[in-house]
């Protein structure tokens, strides 16, 4: 059985993600979906959101690897997490 994360969790975790919000806080509903959207806009939409987010990881996967387990359980807390199954 395979899992698939929902594509809207995963753009809001990579856009949380490339974010100013400090990784290990807990910000709110609010905070989160103002960085959201400004990292959406600031970077061209979603596919530019993605390239900062796999920049990252080639430049410092010490430390992308961590801030992207913050994004997602933030994500997650605040939108609740949406997996598909395959089979």
């Amino acid at each position: 059985m395979n899992i698939t994360i929902d594509p809207l969790t995963a753009a809001r975790a990579e856009a949380l993600f490339t974010s100013h919000i400090s990784a290990g806080s807990t910000p709110s509903y609010a905070d989160v979906d103002a960085a959201i959207r400004t990292a959406i806009r600031s970077h061209g939409g979603t596919r530019g959101v993605a390239a900062d987010v796999a920049a990252a990881y080639g430049d410092h996967p010490e430390t992308a690897a961590p801030r992207m387990r913050w994004a997602r359980c933030v994500v997650d807390q605040l939108y609740g997490s949406r997996m598909a199954y395959a089979r």
